[in-house]
C-alpha cells in the first residue's frame, strides 16, 4: 500500500479510503469483520463511516458493526484513521425528527459525537465530517463546538463532505480567525464521468490544503464494465447507472471507455481509481466493497500505472469542465 499526507497535515493515511456505507444493509456482521481485517493487512488504514450508515431502520448500525470489529482488539482501533461524520436526523421512517437532532449546531454536534463514539466503542474520532453544509449554523459556532472536543480529545480534526467551494473557503476563513484548524478533507461526488468538482471545490481544496476524498469513485457502477457484464448477463445496471446509461451520449461514452481499456487489456474499474490517484489534491478516493472480491480489485488499482496514451484518451472520452471561470466564461 502506497501513503501520503492527508492534506495540510502529518497524519498518513493510505491512498484508499475504505467506505462502511454497505456493513449492514448489504453486508453482515461477520463479512464485514473480514473484509475491514483483509484491509487492514493491506495496509489500508483510512476507514470512513458516517452515524446514519444502516439507514432507516437502522441508522447507526455501521458504526455498531465497525465498534464490534475494534472490540476484538489486535490492535485494530490503533492502526486505523477512523472517520465518521454527521448532519442528518437519526430518526427512523415514521418517526417525526425532534428538533435539534440534525445538523451542525452546537448542540447536535456535541450530541451526535458521544452517540458515535458509543457505537463505535473507542473514545476518539480521528477525523470528524459534516455531511453537507447548514445554511442555518454560522461556523463561529460550528468551530466553537469543534474545538471543544478537540481539547478534550474526543476528536483530532474536521472535515467537510458536499461542501461548495465558497463554503470550504468561508469555514477556513472563519477558522482562521478563530485561531482554530480549519477542515482537513473534503469528501465529494468525482471520477471520469462527474468532473465538476474541478471547477471550484477542488481548487478550493487544494488552496487551503484541505485533501479531496472522492467518493463513488465507479459513478454507481457506470465505470465498473456495466456494459460487458450486461452483455455476459451477469449483471444488469441499476440505480444512478441504469439512470444515466439510458441517455444516448452517456451510453457512447461508456462504450468508448470499454473498447478503449478492453485493446489494452485493462479493467475498467481498477482503471477508474488508478484515474482518481494521478488527479492533483486527491489523497484516497472512497471504495466501498460488499465482498473481499470487490476489495481485491480496488487494491490493484493502487499499483496500477496508466500511460499517457491512456490518460489523454480517457481525457477525450470524458473531458473535464475546465477550471473556472473559463469553462463558463471569457
Amino acid at each position: 500500500m502506497k501513503y501520503t499526507q492527508l492534506g495540510r497535515t502529518g497524519l498518513k493515511v493510505s491512498r484508499l479510503t475504505l467506505g462502511t456505507m454497505n456493513f449492514g444493509p448489504q453486508t453482515n456482521e461477520a463479512d464485514s469483520h473480514t473484509i475491514m481485517d483483509t484491509a487492514l493487512g493491506a495496509g489500508i488504514n483510512y476507514f470512513d463511516t458516517a452515524n446514519v450508515y444502516g439507514w432507516s431502520p437502522d441508522k447507526g448500525r455501521t458504526e455498531e458493526i465497525i465498534g464490534t470489529w475494534f472490540a476484538q482488539g489486535g490492535e485494530r482501533r490503533d492502526k486505523v484513521v477512523l472517520a465518521t461524520k454527521l448532519y442528518g436526523s437519526m430518526a427512523v421512517d415514521g418517526e417525526a425528527p425532534w428538533p435539534n437532532h440534525d445538523r451542525l449546531s452546537a448542540l447536535n454536534i456535541r450530541r451526535s459525537v458521544e452517540a458515535s463514539l458509543r457505537r463505535l466503542q473507542t473514545d476518539y474520532i480521528d477525523i470528524y465530517q459534516f455531511h453537507h453544509i447548514d445554511r442555518r449554523t454560522p461556523f463561529e459556532e460550528i468551530w466553537q463546538a469543534v474545538d471543544v472536543l478537540v481539547q478534550q480529545g474526543k476528536i483530532l480534526y474536521a472535515g467537510s463532505s458536499n461542501f461548495p467551494g465558497y463554503k470550504i473557503a468561508q469555514a477556513n476563513e472563519v477558522a482562521a480567525r478563530r485561531g482554530s484548524y480549519g477542515l482537513v478533507s473534503e469528501q465529494c461526488l468525482y471520477n471520469l464521468a462527474e468532473r465538476s468538482a474541478e471547477m471550484e471545490v477542488i481548487p478550493a481544496a487544494r488552496d487551503y490544503g484541505v485533501g479531496i476524498i472522492p467518493w463513488s469513485p465507479l459513478h454507481g457502477g457506470l465505470l465498473g464494465g456495466v456494459l460487458k457484464k450486461e452483455g455476459e448477463g451477469v449483471r444488469r445496471a441499476s440505480g444512478r447507472a441504469a439512470a444515466d446509461l439510458a441517455k444516448p451520449q452517456v451510453r457512447a461514452q461508456v462504450k468508448a471507455y470499454e473498447e478503449l481499456l478492453d485493446k489494452h487489456g485493462l479493467e475498467p474499474g481498477e482503471v477508474a481509481l488508478a484515474w482518481l490517484l494521478t488527479r492533483p489534491g486527491v489523497t484516497a478516493p472512497i471504495v466501498g466493497p460488499r465482498t473481499a472480491e470487490q476489495l481485491d480489485s480496488a487494491l490493484r488499482a493502487v499499483e496500477l500505472d496508466l500511460s499517457d496514451e491512456v490518460l489523454g484518451s480517457l481525457d477525450e472520452i470524458f473531458p473535464g469542465p475546465g477550471p473556472s471561470p473559463e469553462s463558463f466564461a471569457w
